[in-house]
């Protein structure tokens, strides 16, 4: 909670930043509109629907149960969190559990009493992209340490990560380093959700 998610997901979907942000109750849905391997001969356009799930890890476990419909059917996990609160990174474990635990299908990922077993995650099939906010308010001298430990985050995920200001939209300019580890991200997303992998063979759901 508190993290910049509505902010984040603003600026993706509207490519702006949000006015005033305010605490998400439950859920909220925005669309991207997203071009599926940009300049390439299979380019096509899709809407990429972004779901921010409101809440604390730390809920009861009834919060925890409504969160879960929101869980269903999903096709990508953006974790985000919050670079200037350390305990905010370590949420993103629990949190992930939370998600791919509630998945209809199996993801392959075993949890047992909320533990998190790294050598597992790495053939979790859903992909995973990791979002750090509020990097402007990090002192330089600082800097370096944070990004540091970010990275370590990240490579337990098996993903890649982003680390940004959610008030200035040139951290997701075309072309930039993000924009491209994005933009690689949603097209894993329309993989999982249009695509049956067989072996090395790809087929097109139509």
């Amino acid at each position: 909670a508190g993290v910049g998610k509505s902010s984040l997901v603003h600026l993706l979907c509207q490519n702006q930043v949000l006015g005033n942000p305010s605490w998400t109750v439950g859920c909220s849905v925005d669309v991207r509109i997203h071009d599926y391997k940009e300049g390439t001969p299979e380019e096509k356009t899709y809407y990429i629907e972004l779901w921010d799930v409101g809440g604390s890890v730390g809920s009861a476990t009834s919060v925890k149960s409504t969160r879960a419909v929101f869980y269903n059917l999903l096709n990508g996990i953006i974790l985000v969190h919050d670079l200037t609160n350390k305990k905010s990174s370590q949420n993103l474990y629990r949190w992930s559990l939370e998600a791919l635990n509630r998945d209809v299908a199996p993801t392959g990922v075993l949890v047992t009493n909320g533990d998190y077993d790294r050598d597992q995650f790495a053939d979790n099939q859903i992909p995973l992209l990791v979002i750090g906010t509020k990097l402007d308010q990090i002192p330089e001298a600082k800097r370096n340490e944070v990004l540091t430990r970010t990275a370590f985050l990240a490579e337990d995920f098996n993903a890649e990560e982003i680390n940004l200001d959610c008030t200035n939209p040139r951290y997701l300019a075309a072309g930039s380093s993000n924009a491209v580890k994005l933009s690689r991200f949603f097209d894993k997303v329309i993989e999982k959700r249009y695509f049956l992998r067989d072996g090395n063979q790809v087929c097109h759901f139509s």
